[in-house]
């Protein structure tokens, strides 16, 4: 790559984004840090995150807008796995020198093993496995609310909701969980539903860490929605392993409370990550960097 290049990765999420600017040498320069950033949720206004991030990353730097254009970036978003919302961001208009878009599960799978072989579930406000083997990927579940992120910090809190609505019915006990659920909605149960009808993921894993609160407590609900959700991470393991993938990563801001639930199996599989998604997206951006100045 070319000496006065920049490389700019950013990890973008359904809660917040974040961006590290590297200079050619690989020394990280800046971070920043920006709004949510899932394309599936507004293009633009995702796009104002990441630059928000990216500004903020240059600045720490001592640079400015002007050095925007030496800048090979790679933005790793959330909803990047959707082909229509990939074309789109692909085609949005941007200051950088060169954009790479793609999954925020891939840059994490490339992140947490170096670039090498394995998979990787993450375990955020979304859901998603992804596997690189032999030269191939595979992508498992992260369809996104209401038809999968099982397992996530989203489908936590609407499945919390779910049972404070049996309990309201008199369908299941009461527990501590439930009823602090059921407070933040003055306990009227009109209340939950209008609020579920207009929430967004992050709106619902916003409830998520109540639900782990509660768990840890031994709470008969926090702790079944753990044990749920660390099954529905055994099932996407299970197929990253079935298409070749013999190391795996849990990453994401649920990772740590989910992984004293999953299985055997899926634990046998665990390795520590040696990176991150801006560590993976970084590594994509050299890439890129690289092929240009070829």
């Amino acid at each position: 790559m070319l000496a006065n290049s920049l490389l700019l990765g950013v990890d973008g999420g359904g809660t917040r984004c974040r961006a590290r600017l590297a200079a050619a040498s690989g020394a990280v320069l800046g971070e920043g840090m920006g709004g949510p950033a899932n394309i599936r949720f507004g293009l633009e206004a995702s796009f104002s995150a990441v630059l928000d991030a990216t500004l903020e990353a240059v600045g720490q730097a001592g640079l400015g807008r002007r050095d925007l254009p030496r800048i090979v970036a790679c933005l790793a978003l959330a909803g990047a796995s959707e082909p229509a919302d990939l074309a789109a961001a692909q085609s949005l208009p941007h200051p950088f020198g060169r954009l790479l878009v793609t999954a925020d599960a891939h840059a994490a799978c490339i992140g947490a093993h170096g670039g090498r072989d394995g998979g990787v579930v993450i375990v955020g406000t979304g859901s998603a496995g992804w596997a690189e083997a032999n030269g191939r990927h595979l992508r498992v579940g992260g369809w996104g609310l209401p038809v999968s992120d099982e397992g996530s910090g989203a489908w936590l809190g609407r499945e919390a909701l779910r049972r404070v609505l049996w309990a309201h019915d008199g369908r299941i006990p009461w527990t501590d969980l439930l009823a602090a659920l059921f407070r933040r909605f003055q306990s009227d149960p009109h209340a939950v539903v209008r609020w579920t009808a207009q929430a967004l993921p992050r709106d619902f894993g916003s409830l998520a860490p109540l639900v782990v609160e509660h768990g840890l407590r031994g709470d008969a609900i926090g702790l079944e929605l753990m044990r749920l959700a660390a099954g529905h991470v055994d099932a996407l393991a299970a197929r990253l392993v079935a298409f070749g993938a013999e190391r795996l990563a849990l990453v994401g801001g649920l990772a740590g409370a989910v992984a004293p639930h999953v299985g055997n199996e899926t634990r046998r599989r665990l390795v520590t990550p040696v990176g991150d998604a801006l560590d993976g997206a970084l590594k994509l951006a050299r890439t890129a960097a690289d092929q240009l100045a070829a």
